[in-house]
């Protein structure tokens, strides 16, 4: 990994540590004492600092801020409670960190596109962005009852709440949360961000969805250069195509790759796409020539800090990346983050049956009809009052049972999750453990909403998705900017019965891209289906697949029967029944990548760096500069 950073507090024991770093050339920002404070490498990473008194303040990710602007923003800072006002509006997706006076306070966004972690390397707390780097330092070893915990189907959002990692030793920041040392090494956590209310009609939160979009875009364009983007068809990315086209200052390559599902109707609404976008380059991937999903998973090796579902992906995204890197991209946009706020979960109808009983009661109608539940199903599910905390303690309970009614998991405040039928009954104890642990740090919702705190569930995942990507597979860097924290804000302040009205689709994204997107384009009311592609590539993809589990890491430490998952594998399983198989192979090759060399403590900080003559100096990367 080049980019890497960590931040310490205004103690003289880090002076020790920072020794231990040498043989590194390091970027080096210290606090007002002079003592070390932001160390490491981070040069032509997106990186702005600046100081001002005792202030210092840097963000690190993707925004316009100059140093200057930020040197005066940094002006007003008289303490760490100024540090949130301070910053307030500065569009795109970054860390924010300041050492104010000795005492320090940092975040990543709520997104969870950027993180925060937290360690103790000896006597001294240690915080960075990424889990392993610090477990490195720290010598830490993975928590087995945690990747046990990792084969839950749906996956847990471990990212929203906080606290416990996959490794030993090493802790979570809430994504809503800052964190903050006092002068007297003290550690403690505060709320930063918090959810709208639901309560915006829908033109105005069009128009503040329009704002951030924009704004979020212009930070990708800004520069120039080439830019790509994906151009599926689907509304989300090719809202962020015409953005980036016709507001921004680079220029718009676009790549479609072509999928094989006859009732996949994508192609034909990229194509009109391409025909408003004549000033772009468009790079259209045939069917053969895109590798399948789940291609090379047999030998792969992913160097992420935690296990992640999204391997099936890597040989068609590296593929779309290293098009979009050879017609010059430097940056890559994304659309995910699109579903999560422009279609609101259907627990927003129970959210609000006390408050519109009769609208609810006819959308609840809609709804069960196209899910196929029952009358009686869908309104037990609609009127049930199970508080966050209580669902959260029974969700251990519930790991073996049978699958629930539909209505009543859609309903709920997160999905019922379930361990595979090949889990170990030691793994299933884990992640027992691993949730009630989780109940006792995370009591409360993050929203009093049931559909806000799902979507912002979802969003978290996503956020933290892209973040894993960007660690491991080629440029150009992978941006969404619908996980920036102002699209994320301006989406879910729309009222939910405006925001998801039956026979319209995505009616916010489309109000919010009115006179940007063509009209003709903004009246699709479809999504694409990929069943087909799935099936062809598990059809020729399975040797790789079943390569992947001889010799089962997972199977040698007690927490799967590999024979069990062989059986699957060869049966005629549906998408739903093989959907735990995801998690499950991604923490197999999690642990096989935990042997590569590029995950060797020794040389996870200092590869490709200079030698031993280096020095964090008194002037070295002052801030500002």
């Amino acid at each position: 990994m080049n980019r890497w950073w960590i931040v310490l507090p205004d103690t003289e024991a880090t002076t020790g540590l920072v020794e231990r770093l040498g043989g590194a050339r390091l970027d080096c920002v210290r606090h007002a004492s002079g003592r070390p404070w932001l160390v490491g490498r981070w040069r032509g990473h997106g990186a702005v600092t600046a100081e001002a008194g005792a202030a210092r303040v840097a963000l690190l990710g993707r925004c316009r801020l100059s140093a200057e602007a930020l040197r005066k923003r940094v002006g007003r800072v008289r303490s760490v409670g100024d540090l949130a006002a301070a910053v307030q509006g500065v569009a795109g997706s970054h860390h924010v960190v300041a050492s104010v006076d000795g005492r320090v306070w940092a975040r990543g966004t709520a997104s969870a596109a950027c993180r925060l972690f937290t360690t103790r390397v000896g006597h001294v707390p240690v915080g960075g962005p990424d889990a392993d780097v610090l477990a490195q330092l720290a010598g830490s070893e993975p928590d087995m009852e945690m990747l046990a915990a990792r084969l839950m189907d749906p996956p847990f959002p471990w990212v929203a709440v906080g606290g416990r990692t996959i490794w030993r030793h090493v802790d979570a920041v809430r994504p809503d949360e800052a964190l903050v040392w006092e002068r007297d090494g003290e550690q403690r956590s505060v709320r930063w961000w918090h959810p709208p209310r639901p309560e915006a009609p829908l033109a105005e939160a069009a128009g503040a969805v329009r704002t951030a979009l924009m704004e979020a875009v212009a930070t990708c364009t800004a520069g120039g250069g080439r830019i790509s983007a994906d151009l599926s068809g689907g509304l989300d990315s090719t809202s962020l195509c015409f953005l980036a086209a016709t507001r921004g200052e680079a220029e718009l390559v676009t790549v479609r790759w072509e999928g094989v599902d006859t009732r996949n109707d994508d192609a034909h609404w990229a194509r009109r796409a391409v025909g408003a976008l004549p000033g772009a380059t468009h790079v259209v991937v045939g069917e053969d020539e895109t590798p399948d999903w789940f291609a090379g998973v047999g030998g792969m090796r992913l160097a992420t800090e935690e296990p992640v579902n999204w391997f099936r992906d890597v040989g068609k995204v590296s593929d779309t990346f290293l098009r979009a890197r050879a017609h010059g991209s430097r940056l890559h946009l994304g659309g995910g983050g699109g579903d999560e706020l422009f279609t609101p979960l259907p627990s927003h109808l129970a959210d609000l049956v006390c408050a519109h009983p009769l609208l609810v009661l006819r959308r609840m109608r809609h709804k069960r009809l196209g899910l196929r539940v029952s009358r009686t199903e869908a309104l037990r599910a609609l009127l049930g009052r199970e508080s966050y905390q209580r669902s959260l303690r029974q969700a251990g309970a519930r790991l073996t049972a049978p699958q629930p009614p539909l209505a009543r998991s859609l309903m709920g405040w997160h999905p019922d999750f379930r361990m595979p039928a090949w889990a170990s009954p030691e793994a299933v104890d884990a992640a027992r453990a691993a949730l009630r642990d989780a109940a006792a740090r995370c009591p409360e919702p993050l929203a009093p909403q049931r559909s806000m705190h799902g979507a912002l569930l979802r969003v978290r995942e996503g956020g933290n998705a892209v973040r894993q990507m960007n660690r491991v597979l080629p440029g150009p860097d992978y941006v969404l900017p619908y996980n920036d924290d102002a699209v994320v804000a301006a989406a879910l302040s729309a009222r939910p019965l405006e925001a998801a009205v039956p026979g319209r689709f995505k009616p916010l994204l489309t109000a919010a891209m009115d006179g940007i997107v063509p009209p003709r384009i903004l009246r699709r009311t479809t999504k694409g289906c990929y069943d087909a592609d799935f099936y062809r590539a598990l059809r020729r993809q399975r040797g790789q697949i079943l390569a992947l589990l001889d010799g089962s890491l997972l199977g040698d430490a007690g927490l799967i029967a590999p024979d069990k998952v062989r059986r699957v594998l060869h049966s005629h399983a549906t998408v739903p029944d093989l959907a735990p198989l995801m998690e499950t192979l991604a923490g197999e090759i999690w642990l096989r990548s935990l042997d590569t060399p590029r995950r060797s403590p020794a040389t996870a900080l200092t590869r490709g760096t200079p030698g031993p003559e280096s020095h964090c100096g008194p002037g070295d990367a002052r801030a500002g500069r």
